[in-house]
């Protein structure tokens, strides 16, 4: 099996085992265990949208504790280190003091943005249920605040609910989400093309259009897990044209999606095309040292295995092996190892049917 590099994690973290490091942002089911690097990306998620217009509206000193802005935020940042150092427990229990004090003060915008760090937090520890209302909690706190439903922040946690209702198996609720997000974004993109830079800036028509990118890759990666494959290769050329505009040819998470399109083509027989993709983010891999580069080359291994390429293709194998295998990463060097031995074994049931032929 192909491994897609379309990766999402919560918040631009690392995932599960075969690592992902998340891109355009937000977590979703793939096919075959994933990983992906995509740094750099340039769309500020709705925990950081909060979190700056917190910062801005708690602008006094730390040390001034009797302040409960203060120590709001004090108890945000204790909350932030503590889950970076993996600590969950201790990054809950600040969360909680932060929300207690928030709504003793009345503190709206406080409050919403701690709704929002808990809801990322239980989605972390696997608290689905529960990362659930917190998000619906924040959503509402935003919307009462003024906040319109096309606000980016908005439709990110609409996302976010999404991969929940995908991961809990509500696949009618999963479908109607990423419906809206993308239509909802299309619409605003298209709204938004011939509003002057004095009123949108670029970065904030960019920031649209690559939050459009993000659906469409978290939903083209649900697709291709219900085997809609054709849907799922429509919705990664959609991506990929994106991120190719916004970000450019090179960007990691350029090279990522031509390797997830060629994921689903390889898997619905076009394997020239495939094979045109995958090549293609090889050569970028290589040229630009992706993160993720090992992973690329087996799936480009694989698509020639597939063409029937077989020497090609063990070729790629082992480059890629040496990779994994010089980054320690046991589950990437298993997965390898176990389609070298499927090269092998076509290799060979190939020769046989050549030598009864003769």
């Amino acid at each position: 099996m192909l491994l897609s590099v379309g990766a999402r994690g919560l918040s631009w973290s690392r995932r599960i085992r075969i690592r992902i490091r998340g891109a355009w942002g937000s977590p979703a089911p793939a096919p075959a265990p994933t990983r992906g690097a995509r740094p750099g990306n340039s769309i500020p998620s709705a925990a950081t949208l909060a979190f700056i217009a917190a910062i801005q509206l708690f602008s006094r000193r730390e040390s001034e504790q009797e302040n409960p802005e203060d120590e709001i935020i004090l108890l945000i940042k204790k909350a932030k280190m503590s889950a970076m150092m993996g600590e969950l427990e201790d990054a809950d229990h600040y969360l909680h003091q932060a929300l207690k004090l928030a709504q003793q003060s009345q503190n709206n915008q406080a409050v919403t943005y701690t709704f929002i760090q808990m809801a990322n937090l239980a989605f972390l520890r696997g608290d689905l249920l529960n990362a659930e209302k917190l998000f619906k909690a924040a959503m509402s706190q935003l919307l009462q605040s003024g906040t319109s439903e096309d606000d980016n922040a908005m439709i990110e946690m609409s996302l976010k609910l999404c991969n929940i209702y995908v991961s809990t198996e509500q696949h009618s609720l999963a479908v109607e989400g990423y419906k809206w997000c993308i239509e909802t974004l299309e619409e605003k993109v298209q709204r938004e093309k011939d509003v002057p830079e004095v009123s949108i800036s670029a970065a904030e028509k960019a920031n649209t259009r690559l939050l459009l990118g993000m659906c469409l890759d978290s939903c083209a990666r649900y697709m291709t897990s219900q085997k809609q494959l054709v849907l799922a290769e429509s919705l990664y050329q959609q991506a990929l044209a994106i991120s190719q505009q916004v970000q450019g040819e090179t960007h990691p998470q350029t090279i990522v999606l031509m390797n997830d399109l060629a994921t689903v083509l390889d898997m619905t027989g076009h394997q020239d095309r495939a094979y045109e993709y995958a090549t293609r983010a090889s050569n970028l891999a290589r040229e630009t040292s992706h993160p993720d580069q090992c992973v690329i080359l087996s799936n480009l291994a694989r698509v020639l295995m597939h063409r029937g390429d077989y020497h090609e293709a063990r070729c790629v194998y082992e480059e890629a092996l040496t990779l994994a295998e010089s980054s320690a990463d046991k589950p990437i060097i298993q997965h390898i190892r176990n389609g070298m031995e499927e090269l092998q074994a076509k290799a060979q049931q190939s020769q046989e049917v050549r030598e009864s032929t003769h």
